[in-house]
């Protein structure tokens, strides 16, 4: 037997999953599809949740001194912000929410998980800190969701306390230095050091790639793996040595990567102040009356922007 304290109808996913796993649900608030709470002897029998807005509704309460489990939902507004999110993320995933939210899937979130982080890239690459701070949001946006989802699934569910319950364990862990007392570290290169021997022993890596994400943009993981060969001691002249443009970029992209350079973000770089460029020829040419689309090279060389040398 379960109580359920619902306010405007929200669900918690613990709630959720009990509602679905119960053999009758009843509510003593107006619920769409939901029976009115049956005398407190039928209440008392079999797997039954009730959705009731009070502890102190004479059904609830009954349920309660008869040793119901109470699941509540937290009043938004009265809590922390971040917890106030939670909520509002309970809200659109449970019954009478957002049909488009309850929808979703760990599958069908990717795109948008994808698109946010390049939104909050730029915000960051532009200085933008209004962006940056709505960008934060939608990133954030994305793991609530995601761990939404993952607290409905039936066979291995776990939700956003988890979630943030092992980062804790992972940031304190690696970070003896400050948490247990281990040696001091002075410097960003030794932390990065110690992180990797941490990593290395707690994930029990077989292979210095294990943990690069394959799925990065190909400059970032050629960049990576230049790094991870680089700590490892692999020379350079083991590096693809083809002169195909695919092996070229790989040899660059891992080079510049164990130099200090990040590859991905210079790229970017110099590919958004072409595009710059680009756009400002554009306007040049149509301030002379002429279209874009019919300049040829020299009519590109001669509206293309000046830089200094």
């Amino acid at each position: 037997m379960t109580v359920v304290l619902t306010r405007d109808g929200v669900l918690s996913a613990e709630a959720l999953a009990a509602v679905r796993a119960a053999d009758a649900v009843y509510s003593t608030v107006p619920t769409d599809g939901l029976e009115p709470a049956p005398n407190v002897d039928k209440l008392l029998t079999g797997s039954v949740v009730l959705l009731t807005a009070s502890v102190t509704d004479p059904s609830a309460a009954a349920m309660i001194a008869a040793g119901s489990r109470v699941i509540e939902v937290p009043v938004q507004g009265s809590a922390p912000a971040l917890v106030e999110a939670v909520a509002v993320m309970d809200r659109l995933r449970s019954p009478g929410g957002c049909p488009w939210d309850a929808a979703q899937t760990h599958e069908s979130l990717r795109q948008y998980l994808v698109e946010e982080t390049y939104e909050l890239l730029d915000a960051i690459e532009t200085g933008d800190r209004a962006a940056l701070r709505e960008e934060l949001g939608d990133v954030l946006l994305q793991v609530l969701f995601h761990a939404r989802v993952a607290a409905e699934d039936p066979a291995d569910p776990f939700d956003v306390d988890d979630v943030a319950r092992d980062l804790v364990g992972k940031l304190v862990g690696r970070h003896p230095n400050v948490f247990a007392g281990a040696d001091r570290v002075h410097t960003a290169e030794h932390q990065e050091l110690k992180w990797e021997e941490l990593k290395q022993a707690e994930k029990r890596r077989q292979s210095i790639v294990d943990g690069v994400a394959l799925g990065q943009p190909a400059v970032a993981l050629a960049g990576k793996l230049g790094q991870r060969s680089g700590r490892a001691g692999i020379p350079l002249d083991l590096f693809p040595g083809g002169t195909s443009a695919a092996e070229q970029l790989f040899r660059i992209a891992a080079t510049a990567r164990r130099a200090g350079v990040d590859p991905e973000g210079e790229l970017r770089a110099v590919a958004k102040s072409f595009a710059a460029d680009l756009r400002a020829a554009e306007d040049a040419a149509r301030l002379a009356g002429v279209e874009p689309s019919a300049l040829e090279a020299d009519g590109w060389r001669r509206f293309w922007p000046s830089r200094p040398s």
